[in-house]
């Protein structure tokens, strides 16, 4: 089983797709009608359903830096650069931490893609 993951509106629905063949239960911005929210209203939604947030946008290292700072709670962030992976080694990389951690584990941390 691994932690669910919730998808910001701007990854590549290749990604959500790939992690989905691989048994992963992922939620992206678009299936959940959250399209029109701000980078800290994806975080805030997130962590209401439950599921950490994976984003290509630096802004949410800054959200999430802020909320740790504040001490308000949310399901962890997965974070990276668009430029510096692809696809298949992204959903590689996502279902390694999300099957490797669990959701309190991963829960005010960032996390940083990718693992190698």
């Amino acid at each position: 089983m691994s932690a669910p993951i919730y998808m910001d509106v701007h990854v590549p629905a290749a990604i959500s797709e790939g992690l989905r063949r691989r048994g992963v239960d992922v939620i992206t911005a678009q299936d959940d009608q959250s399209t029109t929210l701000m980078d800290e209203g994806l975080l805030a939604r997130a962590t209401e359903l439950g599921r950490a947030l994976f984003s290509q946008d630096e802004d949410l290292l800054r959200i999430a830096a802020a909320w740790q700072s504040t001490g308000k709670q949310f399901h962890g962030v997965i974070y990276a650069h668009q430029t510096r992976a692809g696809i298949g080694q992204l959903v590689e990389d996502l279902e390694t931490v999300l099957v490797c951690c669990e959701l309190d584990e991963l829960a005010n941390q960032v996390v940083y893609l990718p693992l190698k």
